[in-house]
């Protein structure tokens, strides 16, 4: 084939794509590789992905698998703490809440990105420390892709520091 008839080609597959996304949107669209809630997390015995789509949080000592961001301390319950990040994570864009367990202060959301509207699943707990203290697990991942190019670990760091702001940790 000669270079130009292969960019043609290209450009109409670039072209279809972009009219299927627009027609059926990008929820519909992407719900064809599977369910956006990737579902719930163990963090004791999380194993992380082999590609570079995850990010974690966790307080030192708490995940079994190795933790990108080690998550802060605060001085309050964790309970309260849960009260404080439901209040952050409503200022997050395109996010939505698909699970919540009160009994193990677990929550889970989806959060799609701007342009393609790609799924992320969220899973979020919330722990309680000696002393009256508490600290929050994120783990983060992308449905879809091989890498996320940092996506999900600056969510973690942008949600912890409005976490920060709201609750200021222990230093």
């Amino acid at each position: 084939m000669k270079p130009t008839t292969v960019l043609l080609v290209i450009l109409a597959f670039v072209a279809a794509a972009c009219l299927a996304i627009a027609l059926a949107g990008p929820a519909r669209l992407w719900a064809l590789f599977g369910n956006p809630d990737l579902g719930p997390v163990a963090f004791e015995t999380l194993q992380r992905r082999p590609t570079p789509n995850d990010a974690l949080a966790c307080p030192p000592n708490t995940c079994a698998a190795p933790a990108d961001i080690t998550s802060p301390v605060f001085a309050l319950t964790a309970k309260d703490l849960r009260r404080a990040f439901s209040r952050v994570v409503v200022s997050e864009d395109r996010i939505g809440n698909v699970a919540v367990n009160e009994a193990t202060l677990e929550d889970r959301y989806v959060q799609r990105s701007r342009l393609m509207g790609f799924p992320d699943t969220i899973n979020v707990k919330f722990v309680d420390l000696p002393g009256g203290r508490s600290s929050i697990l994120i783990y983060s991942r992308s449905q879809l892709g091989r890498s996320d190019l940092g996506v999900n670990r600056a969510r973690i760091e942008r949600l912890l520091e409005k976490l920060r702001r709201e609750v200021p940790p222990i230093t």
